[in-house]
């Protein structure tokens, strides 16, 4: 796996805290509570998303870059979208093998 850009990292991250939070309010059965969806934002956002961004080479999102608007649109896509499905599968599992 290549570096990735810190500014990109830190749009997984914050994307991916967003995509959870937003999983969590829709889908009130498998939500984790505030500080549960925005750990599982952040791993999601952080993990998929550079995964994402390797594996489908999408541009970064960084300022050596020149910032360009669609770069960020990709790179929060990744992170929002990893996020979000990242708290659906671990609130699945929860409520499948014993949470509430």
């Amino acid at each position: 796996m290549e570096n990735i850009d810190i500014t990109t990292l830190a749009v997984h991250l914050l994307s991916g805290v967003i995509g959870a939070i937003i999983a969590g309010a829709i889908f009130g059965k498998i939500s984790l509570g505030g500080l549960g969806n925005t750990v599982a934002g952040l791993i999601g956002g952080g993990v998929g998303g550079a995964l994402i961004t390797t594996l489908f080479a999408l541009p970064e999102a960084s300022f050596a870059a020149g910032m360009e608007p669609m770069a960020i649109v990709h790179q929060a896509a990744a992170g929002f979208g990893s996020g979000f499905v990242f708290l659906m599968v671990i609130g699945i599992f929860r409520s499948i093998f014993g949470g509430n």
